[in-house]
């Protein structure tokens, strides 16, 4: 089929469709004017595809998840894949609340200091382990 009617069938972009083969995440076949023709599975391909987006991947792990998936079936390789990136979202989800309790800390040690006019430096330090607001400028130190 055509890129057109893969892109209808699939509700994407032909854009969207010439960026997954630039990824390698689609192969088309080109005719001798040089159109694309795509495969009947390439239908179920772009939808594994908009799935794995959807669930947060990046098209470089998409890459190296979709030879996992053989005939449309999940494989155990898969599932070990798939169990890896949700460790490294859990970790990355860790450490954004780990950096965001830090910015929470730096937030009462300023608002300490508007009420207070006392430096907050030593006490937002003490806290965040990595120093705290200039009593002076306000700015960070």
């Amino acid at each position: 089929m055509r890129i057109g009617e893969l892109a209808r069938r699939t509700g994407v972009t032909t854009r969207a469709l010439r960026y997954y083969e630039e990824q390698n995440l689609l192969t088309s076949e080109r005719s001798g004017s040089g159109q694309r023709h795509y495969a009947e599975a390439a239908v179920d391909r772009i939808r594994l595809i908009r799935q794995l987006y959807a669930a947060g991947l990046s098209s470089k792990a998409i890459a190296e998840l979709t030879p996992r998936v053989i005939d449309g079936r999940a494989t155990p390789e898969l599932l070990q894949r798939l169990a890896e990136e949700r460790d490294h979202l859990n970790q990355r989800i860790a450490d954004l609340a780990h950096t965001r309790d830090r910015l929470d800390s730096v937030m009462a040690g300023a608002s300490s200091n508007m009420r207070t006019g006392t430096s907050c430096q030593r006490d937002t330090a003490a806290r965040t382990g990595t120093g705290g607001l200039s009593a002076n400028d306000g700015t960070l130190k």
